[in-house]
């Protein structure tokens, strides 16, 4: 006798549609069995009163380390990649997390930014968030047009991060605006003859034109239909700030067409980025964004921005330095909230953290201490994300079932990813065959703890999460030394 039982749980799976007291049985890191009475095993679960589901699979996790591991698996995540960034080099990347040990399974796609940097500046700095900070003081890369030497650098980077299994290309428009059309439009044909998805911060966010959230989003859906291309659309919500309502009309447009486009968003009204990003310095923030300086605030010690000239000073001397970017004020504004659940409820769309990187002394954490250090910080979606969804959208205020809400955690991000990466197939539901990557958790229990205040603190309520068919956290304790995190990634082509 082997394997694992979860036995009497409420086995909620959305790729069945089943939500009904069930058994689940694990063996060798799948799942072999679903139904009753499925008899013993080497380590059975009590999941009575608690809900059985498909681990959470975050599409946009900027973590990508073993604390940002820990802090989402209480937040019901077993898969967790960064496709909107990305890295590159794409086969060190993976190397560096098989050498180091992963808590939960991860991935990346192939990073657009990275191409530029190295072939428009000639610096081929591995990608990282500090890497990304220094790199902002050459403007060539974020303002120029490429050459068709540049062009034809930028496309060679790309096909050998996809050929080094890396899951799609990740575009970071905002933060490279000066790129122009046709270098995009080759980019998209390279994602549409590989079979990959892009992964897009659309170029510009502001509410009115030009260079608005709406004509990125004209431009995105163009890419589609020019190129063939998906085009997915990172955190749609912080992309489309105030002007969420006329975004979703021209989305909703562009898929009853049949343009292959897809949709993801967090539940929180603020968003988190690098001081030194783009759009930040524009000489109308203000009012492009119907925000003031106020807004932007740094993660570290909580302050906000006087004036334009404080954050233009920031930015030379802390480039990398994490911000808050506090756009929808839905603690007080009825309006914003309304504006959010447009996105967080958008029809097919998944629910992607865009979590943050953990620092503390202003650099980036990577320690193996548990519970994190007390200044630790990140954005409170790095350790809540999911949890607050589930709590807020579909516990406490019942906009979806429960089931309609693990499908936008757990199945529909992995649908995203299907066609072009195999391994996601077996992942985001319970059915005999599928790896075993299952959250166990107390619905009526489960909350986000994180808040901007006090931003790492772990979720409650998941009570146990299974990763590869390994126990990760049992009765609510982390093993802290476990390291079951698999790697999701497209199968390697010679070049």
């Amino acid at each position: 006798m082997g394997g694992l039982v979860i036995k009497g749980g409420r086995v909620v799976d959305p790729a069945s549609g089943m939500d009904a007291v069930a058994d689940v049985a694990v063996l060798d890191g799948q799942i072999s069995a679903v139904g009753t009475d499925l008899g013993g095993a080497e380590r059975v679960i009590d999941a009575t009163g608690l809900v059985v589901s498909p681990g959470f699979i975050d599409l946009h996790a900027h973590g990508q380390s073993i604390p940002a591991d820990r802090m989402q698996a209480f937040d019901g995540v077993t898969t967790t990649l960064d496709l909107e960034a990305g890295v590159l080099p794409v086969a060190s990347w993976y190397r560096r997390q098989v050498d180091k040990g992963r808590v939960l399974n991860y991935g990346a796609a192939a990073n657009w930014a990275f191409a530029r940097i190295g072939a428009m500046t000639g610096s081929n700095t591995e990608s990282s968030l500090e890497a990304f900070g220094h790199a902002m003081r050459d403007r060539r890369w974020i303002d120029n047009v490429a050459s068709d030497t540049e062009v034809a650098g930028i496309l060679d980077r790309l096909t050998n991060g996809l050929n080094e299994g890396g899951i799609g290309i990740g575009i970071l428009n905002a933060y490279a605006p000066g790129a122009g059309v046709q270098e995009l439009t080759a980019v998209c044909q390279l994602a549409a003859a590989q079979n990959v998805a892009t992964f897009t911060h659309v170029a510009y966010m502001s509410r009115i034109d030009p260079e608005s959230a709406a004509e990125a989003y004209i431009r995105l859906i163009g890419y589609a239909g020019a190129t063939g291309a998906h085009m997915h659309i990172c955190h749609f919500n912080s992309s489309s700030k105030t002007d969420i309502e006329r975004c979703v009309a021209l989305i909703e447009k562009a898929q009853a067409q049949g343009l292959p486009i897809t949709i993801e968003a967090y539940p929180y009204g603020t968003g988190s980025t690098v001081l030194a990003a783009a759009f930040f310095s524009d000489p109308e923030f203000e009012a492009r964004n119907g925000t003031g300086y106020d807004s932007v605030q740094r993660v570290t010690d909580g302050r906000r921005f006087r004036d334009r000239e404080e954050l233009l000073a920031a930015q030379k001397e802390e480039p990398s330095t994490l911000v808050l970017w506090h756009v929808l004020d839905t603690e007080n504004n009825p309006h914003h909230r309304d504006l959010l659940d447009m996105a967080v409820l958008y029809p097919g769309g998944a629910i992607a953290s865009d979590a943050m990187p953990w620092t503390s002394d202003g650099k980036p954490y990577t320690g193996d201490a548990w519970p994190l250090p007390d200044d630790a910080t990140s954005h409170p979606r790095s350790a809540g994300c999911f949890t607050r969804f589930i709590r807020e959208w579909v516990r406490e205020r019942r906009t979806l079932s429960l089931l309609e809400g693990v499908r936008k955690c757990a199945l529909i991000p992995a649908e995203i990813l299907s066609a072009s990466t195999p391994a996601m197939r077996a992942k985001g539901r319970l059915q005999p065959g599928a790896d075993a990557d299952i959250v166990v958790f107390d619905f009526e229990a489960l909350t986000d703890r994180a808040t901007f205040s006090a931003m790492n603190r772990p979720s409650e309520g998941v009570r146990h999460l299974i990763v590869s068919g390994q126990p990760l956290i049992t009765d609510g304790v982390l093993d802290v030394a476990a390291r079951p995190g698999r790697p999701v990634r497209r199968p390697v082509t010679e070049s």
